[in-house]
Parts: C-alpha cells; structure tokens; sequence
C-alpha cells in the first residue's frame, strides 16, 4: 500500500483516478478551475498538470527534427517549440489550480520536465511526482524528483523492461521509497489493439512495484479491464468537451464519461474479491432454487417410482437429482399428494 496524501493506493483499495489536464485548459485560468471542478463532480482522487515551458522542453526551430511531419499526428505541421507554447500551463496559474483542487478534496501534482520545474513545485508542496513516458530514460530528472522522497508515478510508453528496471533503481538509489508503474501507450489516441494489458501483472511481478495505467483509448472499457488485472491507478486526459478543441481535446475524456470510469473502475475492483468456490453468503437463499425429486402424481403407500410420477424440478428441497436413477423402480413408504419434495425417509 501505498499513501499519497489522504488516499491509500494499492489491491485493497478502491482505483485511484487522475483527471490529467494537461493543455486542455485553452489558455484560460477560469478555464482550467472550472476543469478542476467538474472533475471533482466526477468523483476523481487526482488531478494532474504539466508543468514546463516550450524553452525547458526544446528550441525553437521549425525545421528538421524540430518539425512535426508525420502527417497521422495530431499536431502535424506544427514545430515541437510552437506545440509546447500552445500546450503549456503558465506557472503563475499552478497554485490557484491546485488550491482549488484541494478545496474539492482532489490531489493535485504535476508532471515536471526539468530541474526548475521540480524545484518549483517544491514550493507548492505538491504531495507526489509523475514522471512522462518520454523523461522516463532522463535519469537526472528521476533522480531529481526521487531525491524529494515524495511517492513517485512512472508512465512507461515505449519502455523496454531494461529501461524499465534500469529507471527504478535509479529512482530507488536517490531516495524514493513508493513507486507506482502505468503501463502506457505513447500513441494520442491508442487504440485497445495497442494496449497489452496483459503487461500489468507481469510487469507487477517484475519489479515488485504497483502497476496502474495511463490510458489514451476513446471510452473506458480499456481501463475497466486493466483494474481487473491488477491496475491501481488509472488516468485519463480530461477535458470539458472534445468540440472546444485543444492540442489533446481528441483523446480526452468528457465529465459523464469520467463519472462512467470512476464508478465502473471501482465496480471492477470489488468485482475481484478472492478466490472463491461453494455458497456465498450472499447465495444462500438461492440454494432452494436448485433442482431436486418431486413427486408430481399422487402416490399410494406401495406404489412404485417411475419417471411419470418423479421428476427433476425446482426448488431444492428434495433428494438431490443424482440419485434420481438410484430411486426409480423403489416403493413409497406412505401415501402423498402431487407437489411433494421426495426425502430419504419416504423410501421403503
């Protein structure tokens, strides 16, 4: 288990959902607040910015590298340096967002990019860290954010299971004790194709830490099926609506879809319970629908069974139906009428 703030995250309890905002606030605060909001109506445990600016993340070139031009992209035509300056939250907006958030009783944490991100956020006393599937292989950077000793969540997009380990003993050896996993797709969408849920237990196993899941699928059967396997976070972009657009409005989620995740993610998880065989307690009173013998004609003391007069039927109070060969061609005892459970001691 695992404590972020006021919630405790691991199998024992419910999935922890982060709202991620990401650049879906527009440039505009009240904006961002009223995400920040409707998030918490949705039931969300955390809501999560980014915090960089276009100079902490690349240069400002629009030519080779620097130009985005596979032409399937999202932001296609776009140079990295104009994306991020789109995409970015202003640091000043950081603390009213995160006052807000916990007002609503939602945690709220950044993504940093660098070390001036990271020391910023010290400021805010921001309760724990997410690494990005693309710094995950900067291990200053983790080892940056793991020196704060704060709880440490790593998106793993496009990670090899080397980088993987090689990334949390590096975070282990500076100073982090708790470290969640998401298993990610770096693809904006990703498609359920793509997701390989199946990496989460055997990604739990080896490392032996908490394995969530930051999911870019449309909807939420993806992440409902990854809290079956095991996932104890999951998080989604999230924005007010898709039509208003945004440089990651596509594959971001709506408030009646978050609500639909939050309550279905936690549906699944009490799905799971434990191994279990033989009558709940919850079953017991449906033990008397299960079939059993009954006498369906009237019967004389004498007469013999067969398979007109006994029968097959619910509810179960009488013998069982595997003796029901072991019966036919035996007397009655006493005389009964149609509708009667057959019992042992009604058997010459």
């Amino acid at each position: 288990m695992i404590r972020i703030d006021q919630h405790s995250i691991g199998d024992k309890h419910k999935p922890f959902i982060i709202a991620e905002m990401s650049g879906n606030h527009n440039h505009s605060l009240e904006r961002a607040l009223e995400i920040v909001e409707v998030a918490a109506k949705a039931g969300v445990h955390g809501l999560k910015l980014q915090t960089y600016t276009a100079d902490t993340m690349t240069l400002d070139l629009n030519e080779g590298e620097f130009h985005i031009s596979d032409p399937d992209s999202l932001w296609a035509g776009k140079s990295l340096y104009e994306l991020y300056g789109e995409a970015y939250t202003p640091w000043e907006w950081h603390k009213p967002i995160f006052d807000r958030a916990r007002e609503l009783g939602i945690i709220p944490f950044s993504t940093p990019f660098d070390d001036t991100a990271v020391d910023f956020l010290e400021t805010l006393d921001v309760p724990c860290y997410k690494i990005a599937s693309f710094e995950m292989t900067d291990l200053p950077l983790v080892r940056k954010v793991a020196a704060t000793g704060k709880p440490l969540i790593i998106s793993t997009g496009m990670a090899t299971l080397g980088e993987i380990d090689e990334t949390v003993r590096t975070a282990k050896e500076a100073g982090a004790k708790d470290i969640i996993l998401l298993k990610c797709t770096s693809t904006y969408p990703a498609t359920p194709e793509n997701s390989n849920l199946l990496t989460i237990p055997n990604l739990r196993e080896a490392t032996g830490c908490q394995v969530g899941l930051s999911d870019h699928t449309m909807g939420i059967g993806t992440a409902v099926a990854a809290v079956a396997l095991g996932a104890t976070i999951i998080e989604k972009h999230f924005t007010l609506r898709r039509a208003d657009g945004g440089v990651d409005s596509a594959f971001s989620m709506e408030p009646e879809e978050m609500a639909a995740l939050v309550l279905e993610t936690e549906r699944a998880w009490q799905a799971m319970g434990k191994v279990s065989y033989g009558t709940s307690n919850a079953e017991q009173k449906s033990l008397v629908y299960r079939r059993s013998l009954y006498v369906v004609e009237d019967m004389k003391k004498g007469d013999l069974f067969t398979k007109a007069n006994l029968r097959i039927i619910r509810p179960g109070y009488g013998i069982q139906p595997k003796y029901y060969e072991i019966v036919l061609g035996k007397k009655i005892k006493k005389s009964v009428s149609r509708g009667t459970a057959l019992t042992w001691d009604m058997l010459e």
